[in-house]
């Protein structure tokens, strides 16, 4: 009997604490009265800030949070929100200075100290001042080896710099904290900080360690073009044409959409080892494998035109312009090639009747994330630095227009 009763005293002492424990997490004495911790977040303000900022209506949004703060000054989510909404409205100084505060709280855990760590980093990258960015991304990664968004930030400060072998590091890093197993996103991005250690390696006059970090590119990830571009240039520079030559042919085997980007290298190998033909039977090869391929039909038509056969050169740019009437380069290539022609009246009206619709323009190429446009195909997008995001925007003819479905 008594035993039980020990037990029941027990028992209701550990109900007792947690009662109190829960009780002192949401409330607070004070200035004399308890202070419900939870009506920061339950009340209309916090609601009210909340929706503006889902509407992206920052100033009304720290209106309302900054209402909702002062019901209890140490809600450290509203205080967070608060910085980070500031950093995005331009006001960094405010934001880095909320930040500092809150670090400056003795009752934090080790996960909070690091999220505020973060919020600290981001407002230091945002007002261009990377080192002190840099040290505090390391910091909160010290706190939390498993932090990606301070790895990520970390990574993109060093590509910023250009200081690839450690943006490499960090990299792998994040490769590991996702648990050891190849992310095909990790092993791409890794390619791509191999292929500018190579092209670090190219300006130093060290072509060797430049092969080595292509092919470690093109083992990682074997669609990493840019590395099979810059190979065959150090093999062609260090007089290997036919090995050039191999390693710009195993893009059209793997990225047949960006075979147009070896062409001219091709086309100058190709007549350094005396088989020139080499390159119209590429070029007819891809038109054959994919009909709509007009980038294959320019070069095949700009190099017919040039060597003694303008007329079916630019037969071949004309079914160019019909798969892309927007591209400005076939409107080059076929100006160039009319002049030859003496600008020979039926052509010229053919030419006319198949660009009546046409629009040019001089930025095709567009980021996918971040829709930065760019004249040329970048490997990296320099305005969200992600990699490899590039495609070309096509506009849809008029008959495309009006056979789509409504």
């Amino acid at each position: 009997m008594t035993e039980t009763l020990v037990l029941l005293a027990a028992l209701l002492a550990l109900l007792a604490g947690l009662a109190a424990g829960k009780a002192w997490e949401r409330y607070k004495l004070r200035g004399g009265r308890w202070i419900d911790r939870r009506r920061a977040r339950g009340s209309p303000h916090y609601i009210l800030g909340l929706n503006h900022l889902v509407s992206n209506q920052i100033d009304l949004a720290i209106d309302e949070l900054n209402k909702a703060a002062e019901l209890d000054s140490d809600a450290l989510e509203i205080h967070l929100i608060l910085g980070n909404l500031y950093r995005e409205n331009g006001q960094v100084s405010k934001a880095i200075q909320i930040h500092q505060h809150l670090l400056q709280r003795a009752r934090m855990t080790t996960l909070e100290h690091a999220h505020v760590l973060l919020s600290l980093g981001l407002d230091f990258k945002h007002g261009g001042f990377i080192d002190r960015a840099a040290e505090t991304f390391s910091e909160v990664v010290r706190l939390d080896p498993r932090n990606t968004h301070a790895l990520l930030n970390l990574e993109k400060l060093h590509e910023e710099q250009h200081e690839w072998q450690q943006a490499r590091v960090i990299r792998q890093r994040m490769a590991e904290a996702a648990g050891g197993e190849q992310n095909p996103r990790d092993q791409a991005i890794l390619a791509f900080l191999e292929n500018e250690l190579g092209l670090q390696a190219m300006r130093e006059q060290r072509p060797e360690q430049a092969i080595k970090h292509f092919e470690t590119a093109t083992h990682l990830d074997d669609k990493t073009v840019p590395a099979y571009l810059n190979l065959g240039d150090v093999r062609l520079a260090l007089g290997q044409p036919k090995d050039a030559i191999d390693v710009w042919e195993r893009i059209v085997q793997i990225a047949p959409d960006r075979a147009y980007l070896a062409f001219s290298r091709l086309k100058s190998a190709y007549a350094e080892i005396a088989v020139p033909t080499r390159f119209l039977d590429l070029c007819r090869r891809l038109v054959d494998a994919n009909p709509q391929d007009w980038r294959a039909r320019l070069a095949l038509g700009q190099h017919l035109a040039e060597n003694g056969d303008p007329v079916r050169g630019l037969d071949l740019l004309f079914e160019s312009l019909v798969h892309n009437p927007h591209g400005l380069a076939i409107h080059q290539a076929i100006w160039r090639t009319l002049s030859a022609l003496e600008f020979r009246a039926t052509l010229v009206t053919r030419y006319i009747n198949l660009t009546r619709d046409a629009v040019f323009y001089l930025d095709p190429h567009v980021c996918m994330r971040c829709r930065y446009r760019s004249t040329e195909l970048l490997w990296q997008c320099p305005q969200c630095h992600e990699w490899n995001t590039f495609v070309e925007e096509r506009i849809a003819t008029a008959e495309q227009s009006e056979e789509a479905p409504a």
